[in-house]
């Protein structure tokens, strides 16, 4: 297995993500990613800056890790002719080390273009229609596409990169993965559910790439980063399928007003010990993920968790 760093854009500004993204790759990460939020999930994190933007500066500041957006929407708040566009500049900038991560996107981020939030059915709708229009754009030349969500008229990529950009999407169940298995080359998915990675391999006809993420929170204290993965990260506790409908952090402070911080400890590695995070990355091997990011909780919180993970963590997973 991989392991990867995530570049959390809801909990550091841009610079910081910068200079955490050329740290991540000195501590030995395989690979980046990077959330694309227009917004944070709760107000404590503070902070969601461009992330494109970020990662035009992140490639030119490291040069071995692959890096990967997890995920972009390419449906509303962009068009994915758009969308097309950025990845493969991206891709030239990295000298070929970018994956297009996407998905169906949540509420929290789309809205802030006024068009309303539809149902998962129509998202679905969307997505495959973006997914259409992003790869025929990958081929290269022009583009005309008419759909019943999109209009494309006579787009093409004029900077395409040689090597072409590897495409993952996001999935939480069956339905999302017949959808859209045989139009990417990777899975996204942040559970380690082993009979969802099976179904993928099924509907893509082949064993293939499937990229999972975990939060942890390293601290030398471990009652003091059980307090903050509460304080920053109990919006996770929610699920995905109810984290893509709620509009905005106030209403995932109210969500999640009860959960306790022993909730959130039970669910993310907290403390300065390796072997409480080593069981959560056995969990997506066993369910046959092949990469894992990491979500370090806390902006202000990175360089000590990186240089554990130099030290300790990164050689006792491998």
């Amino acid at each position: 297995m991989r392991i990867g760093y995530t570049l959390m854009t809801e909990q550091a500004g841009p610079r910081a993500l910068v200079e955490h993204s050329a740290r991540a790759e000195r501590a030995g990460f395989d690979f980046e990613v990077i959330s694309d939020h227009y917004s944070p999930w709760l107000a404590e994190q503070g902070h969601a800056p461009y992330a494109w933007s970020v990662l035009g500066a992140v490639s030119q500041v490291t040069e071995r890790v692959e890096l990967m957006t997890y995920v972009t929407c390419p449906t509303m708040r962009y068009h994915p002719a758009v969308v097309a566009q950025k990845a493969a500049t991206v891709q030239l900038l990295s000298g070929g080390r970018f994956t297009l991560g996407l998905g169906a996107g949540e509420n929290l981020n789309e809205h802030v273009v006024g068009r309303g939030w539809p149902p998962v059915n129509v998202r679905h709708e969307l997505l495959r229609e973006a997914l259409e229009i992003i790869s025929r754009l990958f081929d290269g030349g022009y583009v005309n596409y008419v759909g019943d969500h999109f209009r494309v008229d006579s787009a093409k990529l004029w900077d395409l990169p040689d090597k072409r950009v590897p495409i993952a999407v996001a999935v939480s169940g069956g339905q999302s993965v017949r959808a859209f298995a045989p139009l990417a080359d990777a899975m996204v998915a942040v559970e380690p559910n082993g009979e969802l990675a099976r179904e993928w391999d099924v509907f893509q006809g082949r064993e293939s790439r499937k990229v999972g993420q975990l939060p942890v929170c390293w601290d030398a204290d471990r009652d003091r980063a059980a307090a903050r993965a509460h304080e920053q990260f109990r919006w996770f506790a929610g699920g995905w399928k109810v984290n893509a409908e709620l509009p905005g952090p106030t209403g995932f402070a109210a969500a999640t007003g009860f959960v306790r911080k022993e909730d959130v400890a039970e669910s993310i590695p907290c403390g300065p010990d390796v072997e409480p995070i080593a069981a959560a990355v056995r969990r997506f091997a066993d369910a046959g993920f092949t990469d894992l990011a990491l979500v370090q909780v806390g902006g202000d919180h990175q360089d000590g968790f990186l240089d554990f993970a130099e030290k300790e963590l990164l050689p006792a997973l491998r």
